[in-house]
């Protein structure tokens, strides 16, 4: 599954996935204070939470044989060829308000969601 690289109102599109601007920047200034430029965002679907699945995003040097890796404004986003499914059409964004602060994510694939918001079916 690759699709080239689109702008879409102000975010890129790879493989169906969205990272937008105000993301990419954040991600960008988490590496910059690291001291980092080998890390890449890696974003994952696992098993766990109280509806059946629940996202995962860290840093990860690692290369696995099928990731799907792609670049937002510079900011290398990769994802398992497992959890690329899950995530197609997937908006990944940051907040930052004085009531939550942190990234997230809006998946149409999601049937439903735990109140928490941590994990989807």
């Amino acid at each position: 599954m690759t699709v080239s690289d689109q702008t879409l109102a102000g975010t890129e599109v790879a493989d169906g996935i969205v990272l937008t601007d105000v993301a990419a920047s954040k991600v960008r200034s988490l590496l910059e204070q690291e001291g980092r430029t080998d890390l890449q965002l890696r974003v994952a679907v696992q098993p766990g939470g109280c509806s059946g699945l629940r996202y995962q995003l860290f840093f990860d040097e690692r290369s696995l044989d099928g990731d799907v890796v792609r670049k937002f404004d510079g900011v290398g986003v990769v994802v398992d060829r497992m959890s690329a499914p899950y995530l197609t059409g997937a908006v990944i964004d940051f907040t930052d308000t004085i009531e939550k602060q942190g990234f997230t994510i809006d998946n149409p694939n999601a049937q439903n969601s735990c109140a928490c918001g941590d994990s989807f079916h």
